[in-house]
């Protein structure tokens, strides 16, 4: 690794963002039912609207990064939103909620949004940037925030039984440490790699237009819909039918908590691989493999009638989620245009998985109701294979090391 230095500082804000991320957000639900007093049925709106800024305010972050290249002031304004945490939260948004809970809905998500639906995927495409700039793997960095999330959870639930203000505190205090660690971030924009990555001439509103008139673009987004929508909507309500498979359910959750750490493990040591790995198979074949294992997950999910069985698959989510974004990221740096790399992950991407969460939450949720999880999962597993099958044919093959190096349409940039 050429510098070892900067490797290190990218890897440590990474590791607090994601740190600080799962201590105070990752309890958002529990928070708002037990401390903001709302229904299951406002906290669902809550979400919902969440999503709706997220959507709006991805692509507008995508087109902020391409036009400013490697400059630090969109990670800048997104670590000051984090650090205002603990005032936000305990002056502001909970008070709005109890009061006038509409207003403190829309505040909150525009909040939530800057700091973190948002601001998480402008942080990785960055990251993403910085380490093909300076000849790092993306994946290995990423793993931080794996461990950062793991670390975290271990002990944010206690904090936030004794008081969800200390969570809130701990935040802050962990973004103004990550605020001092960008600060000391040297981009060098004069590497050996930055033809590869960086171009004179920045994005323009033309850019985007011919990126939505690309059929490439569109290919991809149907692979998002098909298997990414499958893959992160079936774990939005997965726990619930994994502790129908204890006769306690409070072992159920203890053991599904347990797996969770074991799954974040997981996700830690495979990205230290899964970019090795991406690189000798080709990005495409990663996205399709990705495909069939969420398709069999599914399907053997519903099909199962054990308890060790089902623990044996929750812990795959954690490889699926590695090996998808590691791919995306490298399929995305070889098939579109520099000018657009952000912008492509943020709208192509990201949106289109929270375009996912509004049209096929309710559906599915609707469905376990009516038909079982066995049933539905079964569904979507069974749609995950059918759109990686469509998937082999629609995206566009990539370089790999495996039987020399094939190269299919990589000129077509629009």
């Amino acid at each position: 690794m050429s510098n070892k230095t900067e490797y290190y500082k990218i890897s440590s804000f990474i590791f607090l963002y994601f740190f600080t991320w799962s201590a105070s957000i990752g309890l958002l639900a529990i928070w708002l039912g037990q401390k903001a007093n709302l229904s299951g049925s406002v906290i669902g709106t809550v979400f919902a609207v969440n999503g709706v800024f997220s959507v709006i305010l991805k692509p507008i972050y995508g087109y902020i990064l391409d036009k400013i290249g490697m400059s630090k002031y969109l990670l800048y304004f997104v670590v000051a939103m984090s650090a205002l945490m603990a005032p936000f939260f305990i002056y502001v948004y909970q008070p709005l909620l109890m009061s006038n809970t509409m207003l403190g809905i829309i505040i909150g998500a525009l909040y939530l949004s800057f700091a973190w639906y948002a601001g998480v995927a402008a942080c990785e495409s960055y990251s993403d940037r910085f380490s093909r700039l300076n000849g790092m793997e993306f994946g290995q960095i990423r793993m931080w925030g794996s461990l950062g999330w793991a670390v975290a959870s271990s002990f944010s639930g206690l904090l936030f039984n004794l008081s969800p203000a200390y969570n809130f505190i701990m935040g802050s205090v962990a973004s103004v440490i990550m605020l001092i660690v960008l600060l000391s971030l040297k981009v060098n924009t004069n590497s050996a790699h930055a033809g590869e990555v960086l171009t004179k001439e920045k994005i323009a509103p033309a850019d985007v237009y011919a990126l939505l008139r690309s059929r490439k673009f569109w290919a991809f987004c149907l692979y998002v819909a098909g298997v990414a929508w499958m893959m992160f909507i079936a774990e939005q309500q997965f726990s619930r039918y994994f502790v129908t498979f204890f006769d306690d359910v409070h072992q159920g959750n203890a053991v599904f908590g347990y797996l969770g750490t074991v799954q974040s493990g997981m996700e830690f040591v495979m990205y230290m691989v899964i970019p090795l790995f991406v690189n000798f198979i080709g990005a495409k074949r990663g996205l399709l493999i990705v495909g069939l294992i969420v398709g069999a997950r599914l399907i053997i999910s519903g099909m199962c009638d054990s308890h060790l069985l089902i623990s044996v698959l929750k812990p795959l989510y954690g490889l699926e989620i590695c090996l998808l974004l590691v791919s995306v990221f490298k399929y995305i740096a070889e098939h579109f245009d520099k000018r657009v790399n952000a912008t492509m992950y943020l709208l192509g991407y990201q949106a289109m998985l929270y375009v996912g969460n509004v049209v096929v939450s309710s559906p599915a949720g609707y469905m376990y109701d009516r038909i079982g999880f066995e049933q539905t999962y079964i569904i979507m597993g069974a749609t995950a294979l059918t759109f990686t099958l469509i998937s082999a044919f629609t995206l566009s093959a990539c370089q790999s090391k495996w039987r020399g190096a094939k190269t299919l349409n990589v000129a077509e940039h629009h």
